[in-house]
């Protein structure tokens, strides 16, 4: 279940004044596949992205009582992971990045109408794939606001840009997706059109 801002706040303030273990499981299994698929965007790989956001809680229960003044969670850890990331980079410069593993989400699948499920996969991989082909920083920004549901505000604190910048961004990323897309429903009308009119030839010569 997912948790809502104040609640995430509320968790951390009996994290930090309480040690509450509780309390830190909480976010941890709130926060940590989001970060993880934020940490995977700078380094490409799975298992290293697991092990720096664990890092990163692990460094925040040890620390807890001097965060206390911290006011939003949420983006002081996405922060923090970024952080890491960067360091990991810097670290491990000459070891060759490799493409991450395939996501492993379920999600219910339409049966009924094999053909329909067919076009919306074609149509998700389309976008997934025009999504990846955006500049980094785009693609970012696209997934926190998109996906994440987050304000421009927090994702320039994330990120250390305005929210102008922000702004800009997300909505170059929305106009080459809508380009995209629309190429892809024209093609797709173009094709239906095409197996009509085959359709129309054949009956003609019967």
């Amino acid at each position: 279940m997912k948790i809502s801002k104040t609640d995430t706040s509320g968790l951390w303030k009996r994290l930090c004044f309480n040690d509450d273990i509780k309390a830190f499981e909480l976010l941890f299994h709130n926060l940590n596949t989001r970060l993880i698929k934020f940490c995977i965007f700078y380094i490409r790989q799975k298992e290293a992205a697991e092990d720096i956001v664990s890092d990163v809680f692990i460094k925040c229960w040890e620390s807890r009582k001097s965060l206390t003044e911290v006011t939003n969670p949420e983006t002081y850890l996405f922060v923090a992971v970024k952080n890491q990331s960067f360091n990991y980079l810097k670290k491990f410069s000459n070891i060759h990045l490799v493409q991450i593993e395939a996501s492993d989400e379920v999600e219910f699948v339409n049966t009924f109408d094999p053909e329909k499920e067919l076009e919306r996969k074609e149509l998700h991989f389309l976008l997934d794939k025009a999504i990846a082909s955006l500049p980094q920083q785009a693609c970012i920004i696209f997934k926190l606001i998109k996906e994440d549901g987050m304000k421009y505000k927090e994702v320039a604190e994330i990120l250390n840009i305005s929210p102008r910048t922000v702004q800009t961004q997300l909505f170059r990323a929305m106009k080459k997706l809508s380009i995209i897309l629309a190429a892809h429903q024209l093609a797709s009308k173009s094709s239906e059109r095409a197996s009509s009119d085959h359709d129309i030839m054949g009956l003609s010569l019967l």
